[in-house]
């Protein structure tokens, strides 16, 4: 089992880097390479493209390995492509995570991974206002699907695929992420933390 934290977009409605962002004084990517590692245990992951230097050195010290993404402007699944390329021969299932859901937690990365029978067809999702989504566990079979995916698309479109049977985990706080320097001051002014 490897967790992959997506860390390699522009944030263009962020207008910089937002994995770079501070909420308590920690980075929105650190924060996720810390719940994936503590889900997984070092075998973490990160993608990091836009501003790399800057990203790969907010994550000191790093569980697990990096990979860089040079076609991260052309959408979110040249990431979750070039991830799974790389780990594909020695993982069972990936569960793919997004630096900027910031409210994820390690116990609810690990409630996915509870959740999996093991089953080759079989995909975990987080539920939350209605919709699945990530943080998410692929199984193997859907490895060549992840591949092959193109433009800003993530691995959604798996989820209604008559082929992988789909468990739900409802997790409401998944449903936050920063988009915007707006929604930031808001999860930083939040009494959550």
């Amino acid at each position: 089992m490897y967790a992959v934290v997506l860390a390699a977009g522009s944030a263009t409605r962020f207008g910089s880097s937002k994995q770079l962002a501070e909420v308590d004084g920690v980075t929105l990517v650190q924060r996720a390479l810390n719940v994936a590692n503590a889900a997984c245990t070092n075998n973490v992951l990160l993608v990091v493209g836009h501003d790399r230097q800057a990203v790969t050195e907010a994550c000191d010290p790093m569980p697990g390995f990096i990979i860089v993404n040079d076609h991260y402007s052309e959408g979110l699944s040249t990431s979750i492509s070039q991830a799974v390329r790389s780990i594909r021969h020695q993982a069972g299932a990936i569960i793919i995570l997004l630096a900027d859901q910031v409210l994820v937690t390690a116990g609810h990365v690990r409630a996915l991974v509870g959740a999996w029978s093991g089953a080759d067809d079989e995909i975990v999702a987080t539920e939350s206002n209605g919709r699945c989504g990530p943080p998410a566990l692929f199984s193997r079979s859907c490895f060549d699907d992840l591949v092959a995916l193109q433009g800003d698309a993530g691995g959604r479109e798996l989820l209604s695929d008559e082929r992988f049977r789909v468990k739900r985990i409802r997790f409401e706080p998944a449903a936050v992420d920063i988009d915007t320097p707006e929604d930031l001051a808001l999860e930083r002014s939040s009494e959550r933390y």
